[in-house]
């Protein structure tokens, strides 16, 4: 796996500018922030020395009708050099019949312009060829790159919009400065602005 030295160098010089400038509680949330990131960063680093497993098992129903066990599987799509999303599941199963990628202990990242605007982890989640959707379910987490925070049961990304719709206990939380909890939640294409629905609550700290 290549690693993007510029990335790293660009995360430790705005590490530096905001470590000056924060008083110890702030420096205590931000190094706890930092840490979650790391863990993603960490996992994709290490998914690249893993040898991944094929055992394929045709099942009785076709000829043509196979299951992919995986020990480690990364999905990607990029187009003309640029990254647009990225996934990685510790352990999974591809049926190709279905066209369904399902993945256990899933990190991953959203890109824009080839820079990371969204880093994501949950227990499980499965990539749909056919609608063209990645889903997340069960322990939902997802960071934004202006250290914006979400919890949820489920995440839905659609690939072709790039939108994506969470749903079930959504708490967002912004800087320590604004939280807010909801039944769902829509963030648009730029990953930048959050629509909460169904029954929400919301409190800005000062």
């Amino acid at each position: 796996m290549k690693i993007d030295k510029a990335f790293f160098q660009e995360i430790i010089s705005k590490i530096k500018i905001k470590w000056a400038g924060m008083d110890t509680r702030q420096r205590v949330y931000f190094i706890i922030t930092v840490c979650v990131v790391m863990m993603l960063l960490w996992a994709f680093i290490t998914a690249g020395l893993i040898t991944t497993n094929f055992n394929r098992n045709a099942l009785k129903s076709g000829v043509d009708r196979q299951e992919l066990q995986v020990s480690s599987m990364i999905l990607t799509e990029t187009k003309d050099g640029q990254k647009f999303w990225e996934i990685f599941g510790e352990t999974g199963q591809y049926s190709s019949d279905h066209k369904i990628a399902h993945l256990n202990n899933v990190v991953g990242n959203f890109y824009k312009d080839n820079a990371v605007e969204m880093s994501f982890e949950s227990t499980k989640g499965l990539y749909n060829e056919e609608t063209q959707e990645i889903i997340l379910y069960e322990n939902v987490f997802v960071v934004l790159k202006d250290e914006t925070s979400l919890k949820a049961d489920k995440l839905i990304f659609h690939i072709r919009t790039k939108e994506i719709d969470v749903e079930g206990n959504v708490t967002i939380n912004r800087k320590k400065s604004f939280k807010a909890t909801a039944e769902k939640a829509k963030i648009d294409s730029e990953y930048s602005r959050f629509r909460i629905m169904g029954k929400t609550s919301s409190k800005i700290y000062k």
